[in-house]
């Protein structure tokens, strides 16, 4: 699994001692928009398919993919190692859906079982080669970037369109 590929064997070893193997059938729902993000899949075989939010952009995961990926950061960030000085978050919502479009086997990941892993792991989870996995080679993190720079552009568009009708204006 990409998103995996720069981290250590320890940290590999840890995840595959907790993966769960599940098959979804065609039309289920993995992950719901709004709903809690309680699990990492990591597709095996098989096609799925995310639609982002309110802008319902889509994005099809094949073997090799994963999603729920947005856990393994939350619980990075809400780790009681990462929040000594503030109160962690209690739950994760989603912000796309995740459905299958075939039947799908994957391997499942438990949050209760990141956290245990992000735990006993914490300082290799830090690395600098381990962060770039996560926001580099992650679907959702590349999209939801896009989705970013794409609404920043068009904030700073409408700006420069208000300036302009004002300064014609006066």
């Amino acid at each position: 699994v990409r998103i995996f590929s720069m981290m250590d064997e320890p940290i590999l070893d840890a995840i595959c001692e907790k993966l769960r193997h599940k098959i979804y059938i065609k039309g289920s729902n993995i992950l719901y928009n709004g709903g809690l993000v309680e699990k990492m899949v990591f597709v095996m075989h098989g096609k799925l398919e995310s639609i982002e939010g309110e802008d319902g952009i889509r994005i099809s995961l094949t073997q090799g993919d994963a999603c729920g990926e947005e856990l393994l950061q939350w619980c990075l960030e809400n780790s009681l190692l990462y929040t000594a000085s503030r109160k962690p978050e209690k739950v994760l919502r989603s912000e796309r859906t995740v459905r299958a479009l075939t039947n799908v086997e994957v391997f499942s990941l438990r949050a209760d079982d990141l956290e245990e892993v992000i735990i006993r792991f914490s300082r290799l989870f830090q690395r600098p080669r381990v962060q770039a996995a996560l926001r580099y080679e992650s679907p959702y993190w590349r999209s939801l970037a896009a989705t970013r720079i794409q609404m920043a552009w068009r904030n700073r568009k409408n700006r420069l369109n208000r300036k302009r009708a004002a300064s014609q204006t006066n």
